[in-house]
């Protein structure tokens, strides 16, 4: 053996086993998330005592349950995976552990399972060849087509991906972005792109699909294990950290370190709130990286450090956190929120105080009195950034 050998050896390694662990991840989350939806159905047709909980009962589960990552949000969006993808529990079930399977079984999921068994591996290539063949814009009969095979679905497209296509009403275009998901492995931004950008009416309106379908997935990012291990929903069904969900450098993390001290400590009337402030608009999870609360201004004050030369798009970004604290998180007692965008180039930092999007008001000039000296702030952090960069 030579060490070009060793580390191909431990490279392979480390993929195939970190592989396994995203594969085995992922089926247990979509089971359990399957699970949900089918309990919450079930229990919203058939309960005993539904009628004393009506359009309260994901409210009350959240409450009851009171663990994390189990929220009314997310019941809805099990239980719309359950109703759209009913026929999955065979396949699920199937490879789940034993051990787990004679803990969650139940007469009535039995019940259910057998009711969408799973399809003759014989079928599979039938089914696709089916759907393939029948894509296009004007939606046919439902007997023109074959549902996607269970095995597939559980084994190749990762709950996030099927979250997404749980929302797709046309069960055809459903299918046509679960084959090409297949086919080309696409990650689940890859999906939404395509989703977004009208594929399944492009193939429809094209002559040639076989070459658009090449086309797209000669240009599309490919799934790999992280992107199943690292997504929001993984890391809360694993129960890691919050911060676990942000990937920062150790010069942008003691940066920060040092801008939560000096506004602490420097800045009248500042109260620590929040690090990495997660915020989820529409299907995208984004994060500031400090949230105060002004106790004298009475608002909250967001700050958004970037690395880099000032650029519009930070500001638009830094507006966007503004909008979405005005409308969902400030009281009727607040004030309307502040940013405070830090940008930075080759040691030089320039200091922007994002107002766009607030009211044009008194308080403007309130937060112009209240807020650090815009030069301090500005010789503060040049100073601190420079030491930071002297030590690494």
């Amino acid at each position: 053996m030579n060490f070009n050998l060793l580390t191909q050896q431990i490279k392979e390694v480390q993929d195939a086993i970190q592989a396994s662990t995203a594969h085995a991840i992922n089926i247990s989350l979509t089971a359990r998330n399957w699970l949900i939806g089918c309990y919450i159905t079930e229990f919203e047709q058939h309960g005993e005592d539904r009628a004393a909980y009506g359009e309260k009962l994901l409210v009350n589960l959240e409450i009851k349950l009171n663990r994390k990552g189990l929220t009314e949000r997310r019941f809805r969006e099990f239980r719309r995976f359950y109703q759209v993808y009913p026929q999955l529990g065979s396949g699920l079930i199937k490879a789940l552990p034993h051990e787990v399977i004679r803990t969650i079984i139940t007469p009535e999921l039995e019940s259910q399972i057998r009711l969408n068994p799973i399809p003759l591996f014989s079928e599979m290539n039938s089914a696709l060849t089916s759907a393939e063949s029948s894509i296009a814009i004007r939606r046919p009969a439902v007997a023109e087509f074959k549902d996607m095979p269970v095995d597939l679905l559980v084994k190749r497209l990762p709950f996030t991906h099927l979250r997404i296509l749980s929302n797709i009403d046309d069960p055809l275009k459903r299918i046509f972005y679960e084959i090409e998901c297949v086919k080309g492995c696409w990650s689940k931004n890859e999906l939404q792109r395509q989703i977004n950008t009208l594929y399944f009416e492009r193939s429809g309106l094209s002559k040639n699909k076989k070459a658009l379908s090449a086309m797209i997935n000669k240009q599309t990012h490919t799934l790999i294990p992280k992107d199943i291990i690292n997504t929001p929903i993984t890391l809360e069904f694993l129960g890691l950290n919050e911060r676990a969900l942000v990937t920062e450098s150790d010069l942008e993390q003691a940066i920060l370190d040092h801008i939560q001290f000096f506004l602490l400590e420097m800045g009248t009337g500042f109260c620590f709130e929040a690090r990495q402030k997660r915020m989820l608009i529409d299907e995208d999870y984004f994060f500031c990286d400090l949230v105060f609360y002004h106790r004298i201004l009475k608002c909250h004050v967001l700050v958004d450090l970037k690395v880099d030369k000032f650029k519009a798009k930070h500001a638009a970004q830094l507006n966007m956190y503004l909008n979405y604290y005005k409308n969902e998180v400030k009281t009727p007692d607040d004030n309307p929120p502040i940013g405070i965008l830090l940008c930075t180039e080759k040691g030089q930092t320039q200091v922007e105080y994002a107002t766009a999007g607030m009211d044009e008001n008194l308080f403007v000039q309130k937060y112009l009195v209240q807020l650090p000296d815009k030069k301090e702030l500005e010789e503060y952090l040049t100073k601190e950034l420079n030491s930071l960069r002297i030590e690494k």
